[in-house]
């Protein structure tokens, strides 16, 4: 797979020209949405840090000049003051209420945590905003198969969206997900 850093971005005129399809990647600090992106394209293309909560902009790759990927800033762990969260936000809502090209959002979560308000509070803004989304359970290695396959269960039954169980850091999993970006969110 071609991949290429296209450039990062905070408002939407610094916003590659939008000629593609677009997949956002999103998900609480710590959940691994870099080494996603990383085991995905199978390069080391974006920034792993050791310290949660470093992706500060939306940094947006081509993959195959086929779609963009946008690597958002996480949650949870991110620090920063009261204006910088907030200016978070509001940098996260306007992509995603107004990039015309964004097909739908991929939410990270480290499969050993609980479904938890936040994530609950994103699926519901997702449905409100009528954004096509699909969970990604990360971090398998890190369980049992049984463990793995009982908590995929539980949350998927839950939910009633596309929950795929993957491991970045054994690259692991990635096939249905391909299939889910590049077969059916941009065909």
């Amino acid at each position: 797979m071609k991949v290429k850093f296209l450039k990062s971005g905070v408002k939407p005129e610094e916003y590659p020209f939008p000629y593609q399809p677009e997949v956002a990647v999103v998900g609480r600090s710590n959940a691994g949405k870099s080494s996603f992106i990383n085991a995905l394209v199978k390069q080391k293309i974006a920034k792993v840090s050791q310290t949660p909560g470093k992706t500060r902009l939306l940094n947006f790759f081509d993959l195959d000049d086929k779609l963009y990927m946008v690597d958002m800033p996480g949650y949870g762990f991110a620090t920063g003051n009261r204006r910088e969260v907030e200016f978070w936000r509001t940098m996260i809502e306007t992509y995603l209420k107004e990039r015309k090209t964004l097909k739908g959002v991929l939410l990270i979560m480290d499969i050993r945590r609980d479904w938890d308000e936040e994530e609950e509070m994103l699926a519901e803004w997702f449905a409100h905003n009528d954004i096509k989304w699909a969970l990604i359970l990360n971090k398998t290695d890190k369980l049992s198969r049984s463990q793995m396959l009982n908590k995929k269960n539980a949350i998927q039954k839950k939910l009633g969206v596309p929950v795929y169980a993957l491991s970045s850091a054994k690259k692991t999993g990635f096939d249905e997900v391909k299939t889910l970006l590049f077969k059916e969110w941009i065909k």
